[in-house]
């Protein structure tokens, strides 16, 4: 009984820890009049919690990651200041209609 228990807690355990580390697709952008220095320490912040940057724009003041929850919310929270957009990535469809 005991060596189930133990599996129990160790299941609960791990589904706990992959929950916190949910990685999200997300855009980052900032205006134009945000210095490059704003702009880099968010893509710092991203890689020192773990996760990655996926791309940067060059038309716009911005990239593209893969990152824990958490730490797109600390980066959202103080990135505000600058007018930073984040914003989940994701496909965008576009179609078309034929009004008759």
């Amino acid at each position: 009984m005991r060596f189930f228990s133990a599996i129990v807690a160790a299941l609960a355990l791990a589904q706990g820890a992959s929950a916190v580390d949910v990685q999200k697709s997300v855009i980052v952008s900032f205006p134009t009049t945000a210095t490059d220095d704003v702009v880099n320490r968010a893509k710092d912040d991203i890689r020192k919690a773990g996760g990655m940057i996926t791309h940067e724009y060059q038309l716009i003041k911005g990239f593209a990651a893969k990152a824990p929850q958490k730490i797109i919310e600390s980066v959202s929270a103080w990135s505000s200041e600058f007018h930073a957009v984040i914003e989940e990535d994701q496909m965008v469809e576009v179609s078309t209609s034929h009004d008759s």
